[in-house]
């Protein structure tokens, strides 16, 4: 039952003498919905084929004949029923979750695309924000998966070679990003990243050559360390278990300075490490340096196409999901790249995984 449907109901109990003055002014007023009320009634229902193509493309990200496909590779489930009762088609709960993450905009500026009022606009995208991380977030963090097989490694390890790099075992990079929040109102230290100079959440992120972030760890506290971070991940451990081209010969990530050297993780050389670097160890931090950059690629890909992940003002920690905002924004990047490939892909001239194989392996 809603706001309105209270008051009016309240209204007939006055009229007919149920209640008194000083109940009715009381009740009404504590039933009155701080949301404007809006006539969203008054724009039709949500209808996605009815769209241009290039207009569903900008609002969506996804182009407007391969709603299908995506609907039927994650598999959407037919309608979404929210907690307090709200039900809502799948295509369009997925339409609203990206047209939520696309771009910053309120609740309000989506009712003339879907004609609901904010309260069920909010609720279907937190459903749906819920069922893609609980369903298929397992994406981001399980090896056991087709892309990231003994054979397609040694694939990444060659495409990495032919671009230059001085490493033969290298499958992929390793990189942590810093995501700026909005200061919290307390604990306000534990999320302050003092490089940066902001108030962030960071994720560990491990970048392939075709184009996909292949293993996503976090959020952690801002403050944290790279090198913090991947101790926690375990990452190191399930490298030496699972980083193994088709002879049984150990495969590497390439990461900054921040990182320790490993057999399963390499470093540029450090004047630390050795007393004077040469001109071989410089040309080799050079050639790596050049190659690592894609990982930078592929955050500017997962924030360049859901910019609401970079509006720090509505990114309050204890208000909103925070981090399960970039987890998905990451996993729906992935889903764009099987689609449409990226810069680094293309950079590496080695293609993506179908969306139907990226998707297809269950947990």
């Amino acid at each position: 039952m809603s706001f309105q449907d209270v008051r009016t109901a309240l209204v007939l109990s006055y009229g007919d003498g149920q209640i008194d003055d000083e109940e009715f002014v009381l009740l009404y007023d504590a039933y009155k919905s701080t949301n404007p009320a809006y006539p969203c009634w008054e724009f039709g229902d949500f209808c996605w084929e009815e769209y241009d193509s290039s207009e569903f493309e900008a609002m969506f990200r996804v182009k407007q004949e391969d709603i299908p496909i995506l609907v039927d590779a994650l598999r959407v489930p037919e309608t979404f029923k929210c907690g307090q009762g709200t039900i809502c088609d799948g295509i369009e709960g997925l339409c609203i979750l990206l047209k939520r993450l696309a771009y910053p905009c309120r609740y309000v500026d989506m009712m003339s695309t879907f004609a609901r009022p904010v309260p069920e606009l909010c609720m279907i995208y937190n459903t749906v924000l819920d069922w893609i991380y609980d369903v298929h977030g397992f994406h981001l963090t399980s090896w056991n998966q087709s892309f990231l097989s003994p054979l397609a490694l040694e694939q990444y390890a060659n495409a990495i070679r032919e671009r230059g790099s001085p490493l033969v075992n290298c499958l992929g990079f390793v990189d942590g990003t810093v995501r700026q929040i909005c200061r919290p109102g307390k604990m306000q230290r534990v999320v302050y990243n003092g490089h940066k100079r902001v108030h962030a959440l960071k994720f560990q992120s491990v970048a392939l050559p075709n184009g996909l972030i292949a293993n996503l760890y976090g959020p952690v506290e801002g403050r944290r360390h790279d090198a913090g971070m991947l101790k926690d991940s375990g990452l190191l451990g399930s490298l030496e278990l699972h980083a193994h081209n088709p002879d049984g010969q150990l495969l590497c990530l390439y990461g900054d300075p921040a990182y320790p050297l490993r057999p399963q993780l390499m470093a540029p050389y450090r004047v630390g490490d050795v007393q004077v670097l040469t001109e071989d160890m410089k040309e080799f931090n050079r050639a790596m340096s050049s190659l690592r950059v894609s990982v930078e690629w592929l955050f500017g890909d997962v924030a360049n196409s859901f910019k609401f992940i970079d509006f720090k003002k509505n990114l309050k920690l204890r208000l909103s999901a925070v981090g399960k905002f970039y987890v998905v924004a990451a996993l729906m990047r992935n889903i764009l790249t099987c689609l449409y490939g990226n810069t680094t892909s293309k950079y590496f001239h080695i293609d993506p995984p179908t969306i139907d194989s990226y998707l297809g392996v269950h947990n």
